[in-house]
């Protein structure tokens, strides 16, 4: 179970890595699209559109429902609960390392005070 959460969360991070994904990501955020208007405003072709939407497809952050032949594009956000929650076990161990720095640091400067 563990090696597929890993495998999700992989997709997931992959799929944010690219710039035009979370543009993508970002028109999906105001409501479902075709293919053709997210390719639109992007620099680029539709089918190499196509393959980032793919991707996206593939990491879940995207649902895409085909009717004839409009292929409708959706944001689904829940993968990036998993994402979260693995960057808020990351900050929490920052947090409680800066934090012990902190209590070193401000030990030896009350140490260095009293001497």
């Amino acid at each position: 179970m563990v090696e597929r959460e890993s495998a999700n969360l992989d997709r997931v991070f992959h799929a944010l890595s690219d710039p035009t994904r979370r543009a993508i990501l970002r028109q999906l955020s105001t409501g479902p699209r075709t293919v053709g208007q997210l390719a639109e405003p992007l620099p680029m072709s539709l089918a190499a559109a196509s393959k980032h939407i793919k991707v996206l497809e593939q990491s879940g952050l995207l649902q895409k429902n085909v009717q004839w032949r409009t292929h409708l594009c959706a944001l689904n956000a829940a993968p990036l609960a998993a994402a979260r929650t693995w960057i808020d076990d990351y900050e929490a161990l920052r947090d409680e390392r800066f934090d012990a720095l902190t209590a070193g640091v401000e030990d030896r400067d009350t140490g260095e005070r009293n001497t």
